[in-house]
């Protein structure tokens, strides 16, 4: 299965707040659903989702969308060394978030394209696939 994803922050964000490019996001989370393709999250990105959350919307809705994220058809990868390092080497090369250098990581490692609506992952594109959104 080659057309694999990651999901930035940025894409499960617009899925929620059903911000432009969220129809994008659904239609890739039913393909997954489905069996026609996998998502992946980094860890790092979905405590990303949950901050951004609980900032904007308070606790019970940062920890329901915690569980809605948990039953969605994505694999959670957790901030191993490899991913860690690969990260650290991205945010070395490029001036971009953090945060943003683990989907990015993930993407390369995975050979799947990054799905973000960030325009920091400009910066990335020679790194790494992105499937624009929003």
């Amino acid at each position: 299965m080659d057309n694999s994803y990651v999901l930035d922050s940025y894409a499960l964000i617009t899925h929620f707040e059903d911000e432009p490019g969220g129809e994008r996001v659904r239609n890739i989370l039913k393909a997954a659903r489905d069996g026609k393709t996998k998502l992946y999250l980094s860890v790092i990105n979905f405590g990303e989702v949950y901050y951004n959350t609980m900032r904007e919307r308070g606790i019970e809705k940062a920890n329901e969308t915690k569980l809605i994220v948990e039953q969605l058809p994505i694999i959670v990868i957790d901030a191993e060394k490899s991913l860690t390092m690969e990260a650290a080497r991205l945010k070395a090369l490029y001036p971009v978030a953090y945060a943003d250098c683990f989907a990015a990581a993930l993407g390369v490692m995975k050979k799947s394209k990054v799905v973000t609506g960030d325009p920091e992952f400009k910066k990335l594109s020679k790194t790494v696939k992105v499937e624009w959104i929003g």
